[in-house]
């Protein structure tokens, strides 16, 4: 693989992709700043060299057009003041002014180009657009996972104008050794949750690590279609009748796998899908006709909780409850606290998927856990197995 750690960048600029694609408040301040602390350690690298550094990202959709909302001069102070020194900005990412920006950066100063998404070229991966990028540096750095997965102008095709000079960055690098982990490298017995709606937005995940894992949860609204399949009474909930052959196809090649599968035995039921309703604990398979599961039950969690403390490796993705409704937290608060302990005792986990790194975030889980990713699609086509656009551009 490589790493800006192969490379001294002393007087070169570098040119750094990353992922500030943050969220913002009303007033269009950065209410959580992670993405921007995932890539201090590249900057810092850069730095420490005597480089400089050219930040280039998008920022919303700005559909090809120039838009204050989305512009990136609202992101700046906080940039600056998670990378600990003032960061200059330019309002243009190619043209001249970003060319005599560039060309005016001195060894260890910042410069911030302009939202990439302001030009229609970014999206479509256009070559000329990537080689006007490409003129504003002397080596090319992909430290944003969280667009790996696009063949973008700043993801995939600039690389082509840095033959020998081009890197992943640390950040970068973290992601793929943590997927690489769960996939090929980690120490077993692998353990996979997969949780959330749906068993379609999950099929190919499944497929592809079946071979490389050892236990297999399945939690959630997905679950509800199995336990349907197998000839469950699931009452009102969520299910998806045109994946029942599905999943019994699911099931079977996990046994030809070796994989052991565990859906919840027992489950938290309503009445009604609000946090008020009535609710009450029942057996997954014998739901009433007009009550509906949203949360993983007690028995259930302690068996996952088993399987997980004996667990070396651990890849959770998706809830296993209504997380969002206080009501229906328990069951992923429960999955949580099982993670952190296996964590501690020494097994490597890895957290990917909006909804999972929604709830570390929001519960405290994120330092109990040994990595959460900054990328959703990226991680999800990377579990599918798919050489993601702007992995493969480093690697040609």
């Amino acid at each position: 693989m490589k790493t800006i750690k192969d490379f001294d960048f002393k007087n070169k600029k570098a040119l750094v992709r990353v992922d500030f694609n943050v969220p913002q408040d009303e007033n269009l301040n950065v209410t959580d700043n992670t993405r921007i602390t995932a890539v201090k350690p590249t900057v810092d690298k850069i730095l420490a060299d005597g480089g400089s550094v050219i930040l280039m990202t998008h920022l919303g959709r700005p559909k090809g057009e120039v838009n204050d909302k989305y512009s990136l001069k609202h992101v700046l102070s906080e940039v600056s003041k998670v990378l600990g020194q003032e960061v200059k900005f330019v309002e243009e990412s190619v043209g001249e002014k970003a060319e005599e920006a560039a060309n005016a950066l001195q060894p260890g100063e910042i410069l911030l180009l302009e939202n990439l998404r302001f030009h229609n070229e970014e999206e479509k991966g256009d070559e000329s657009f990537a080689e006007r990028l490409s003129k504003l540096g002397d080596a090319y750095v992909n430290d944003a996972f969280g667009t790996a997965h696009r063949a973008h102008a700043s993801t995939a095709v600039i690389a082509n104008f840095f033959p020998s000079t081009k890197f992943f960055g640390l950040l970068m690098e973290k992601e793929l050794v943590a997927i690489d982990k769960v996939l090929k490298s980690g120490e077993k017995p692998v353990t996979a949750i997969l949780g959330g709606s749906k068993v379609s937005t999950k099929i190919t995940i499944i497929e592809n690590i079946l071979p490389a894992i050892d236990n297999l949860i399945i939690g959630g609204g997905m679950s509800f279609t199995f336990i349907k399949a197998l000839g469950g009474k699931i009452g009102q909930s969520i299910v998806e009748d045109d994946k029942l052959n599905l999943a019994i196809e699911i099931l079977a090649k996990a046994k030809e796998h070796n994989v052991n599968v565990y859906l919840p035995t027992d489950v938290v039921i309503a009445d009604d899908f609000n946090n008020e309703a009535e609710r009450k604990v029942a057996d997954i398979r014998e739901i009433p006709e007009d009550w509906q599961g949203l949360d993983a039950g007690p028995r259930s969690r302690e068996i996952f909780n088993d399987v997980l403390l004996n667990s070396r490796t651990i890849l959770w993705n998706g809830p296993i409850g209504v997380f969002e409704m206080p009501n229906f937290a328990a069951g992923t608060i429960a999955l949580g606290e099982s993670i952190a302990e296996a964590t501690k005792l020494g097994a490597f986990s890895l957290v990917g998927g909006g909804d999972s790194v929604a709830f570390v975030k929001q519960f405290g889980y994120s330092d109990k856990v040994s990595y959460v990713s900054t990328g959703g699609g990226a991680m999800l086509e990377s579990l599918e197995g798919l050489e993601l656009p702007g992995v493969a551009a480093i690697n040609k």
